[in-house]
């Protein structure tokens, strides 16, 4: 009698057989799990979940020319701010991981909210709904480049050197991030930056991200399953009772009349002093006005403003995008990114968006990072994070329970793990040398993506010039290169033009 092979039966072939969740994100081809996909999401979500306190603050504190606030009335609103942020980035990040099918979290973007807060809205007659309209239209203008194969065309131009030192760039500007975030190392007088708030590590916030930070090496080195995650919650549990027993409170400067509170927390004080459940307000949304943008600039100022957001926003998604891809081990054998074509085109509606919904331009977040690091390597970590970020809309004062301190070691985690890559860098060859150089030490320097970017850029196409190699640069090196000088010398051109 012939044995059957077991292997071979039917409930085996179907115990075997990938579940339709698993073909469709290709979580088993790119060595994922989906425990590994929930774990990336939630590390990713708070890593970046204080932008739903942040971007509040930013944008939410500054009075159009008018008088009034985002989200109408003479007084700030920043509930509404923080649900429209939390709303507008749920649905795009679940856009992102649901269609694209990458690992990228997207969210309103730093300094373009500060660039609208603190040199749009106060221009003569500049509304909030005027401001978020420019921010529409160079939207629209960037999905246009996108959809007629530019801005891909673009990325595949880019000599994979720069890509890998973009790579290592983003990694210090994230590490330089957490640490700055987290007041482990603070502005000062005598030197730009010093350790700790005196030159020294005091405080019981510093204790909480020095523990965090250690306990997540620890568990790393010791290859435990989810250790980010962990370390992100052990030391929140930690703030919270450090806060309920020693009542830090938020963290305030000192000045000559008042002493502050150098040893508060430094953005999220970890304790819930409300019902955390909230009916969210979405005042912000749909107050979008392009035409009263336009009218209030001039059609040159608005040009202007369109094309610094639009340059920005163009460069530092792709950075981004190159450094989420190398730390994850996606990026192709020719230096392609899967669905890289799918990724800008979210990437550009995600301006659109959050313009639509009346807090800044949405980009993608480099902290996504984090979630890669933990093992995230599909779209399902991104839909992960913006479920929570659509929950975030009713939980906010949960979101607020995580303190800078217990977030941020996984940014300074990441940052050492994109920066193995530097030794993929020739540096014995003045070509590839000098243009890393510039692109990685001037990210976290200039504290812009779009800046080191443009410095490597530039310094590669003067030093192939300077060669004799006129010939060997792609054409749209040399139109990036152009497009990045004037995007430095912005402040000189809006001079000359108004």
């Amino acid at each position: 009698m012939q044995q059957s092979d077991p292997s071979s039966s039917p409930s085996a072939a179907r115990t075997a057989e990938p579940s339709a969740l698993d073909r469709y994100f290709l979580i088993t081809e790119r060595g994922s799990t989906l425990a590994r996909e929930i774990r990336g999401g939630l590390v990713t979500f708070f890593s970046m979940c204080y932008i739903v306190v942040l971007n509040p603050l930013i944008i939410g504190t500054v009075p159009d020319s008018t008088g009034q606030y985002l989200g109408g009335g003479a007084e700030p609103n920043l509930p509404a701010v923080a649900a429209g942020t939390a709303l507008i980035a749920g649905v795009l990040s679940i856009l992102m991981g649901a269609w694209a099918k990458f690992p990228l979290a997207l969210a309103a973007g730093l300094g373009l909210n500060a660039y609208l807060a603190y040199s749009v809205v106060p221009l003569p007659g500049m509304t909030w709904g005027g401001a978020m309209g420019l921010v529409v239209l160079e939207g629209v203008v960037i999905l246009l480049l996108v959809l007629s194969g530019f801005r891909k065309a673009v990325f595949d131009a880019v000599p994979p050197f720069l890509k890998t030192a973009i790579g290592v760039g983003i990694g210090l500007f994230i590490a330089f991030l957490g640490l700055y975030n987290a007041r482990f190392v603070t502005a000062a007088g005598a030197t730009p930056v010093q350790l700790g708030n005196d030159g020294s590590l005091t405080g019981w916030p510093t204790f909480v991200f020095v523990t965090g930070l250690l306990l997540m090496l620890v568990l790393w080195v010791r290859k435990v399953p989810g250790a980010i995650l962990i370390s992100i919650v052990t030391a929140t549990v930690l703030a919270i009772l450090i806060e309920r027993f020693m009542g830090l409170g938020a963290h305030a400067p000192a000045t000559p009349d008042d002493p502050g509170n150098p040893g508060g927390w430094a953005m999220n004080v970890p304790t819930v002093s409300e019902f955390p459940i909230q009916i969210p307000d979405f005042a912000t949304l749909f107050t979008v006005d392009p035409w009263g943008g336009i009218t209030a600039a001039g059609v040159i100022g608005a040009s202007v403003i369109v094309f610094s957001l639009l340059l920005a926003d163009f460069f530092d998604t792709m950075g981004t995008m190159v450094g989420v891809a190398s730390g994850g081990g996606l990026i192709t054998a020719d230096g392609d990114i899967p669905h890289s074509q799918r990724i800008l085109i979210v990437d550009s509606v995600a301006a659109i968006g959050g313009g639509v919904g009346g807090v800044s331009s949405n980009t993608s977040f480099v902290e996504s990072a984090s979630g890669v690091a933990e093992g995230a390597r599909t779209g399902l970590a991104a839909i992960v994070v913006g479920v929570l970020f659509l929950l975030t809309t009713f939980l906010s004062p949960l979101v607020a329970l995580v303190p800078y301190e217990a977030a941020t070691p996984a940014l300074v985690m990441v940052g050492f793990l994109m920066m193995t890559q530097i030794t993929e860098l020739d540096f014995t060859d003045v070509e590839v040398a000098l243009p890393a150089f510039l692109t990685i030490i001037l990210m976290p320097f200039a504290y812009s993506i779009t800046v080191g970017m443009g410095a490597g850029f530039v310094m590669f196409v003067l030093i192939r010039l300077v060669r004799g190699k006129a010939r060997e640069i792609h054409w749209l090196v040399y139109l990036i290169a152009v497009l990045f000088v004037a995007y430095f010398l912005r402040g000189a051109i809006e001079g000359l033009l108004t």
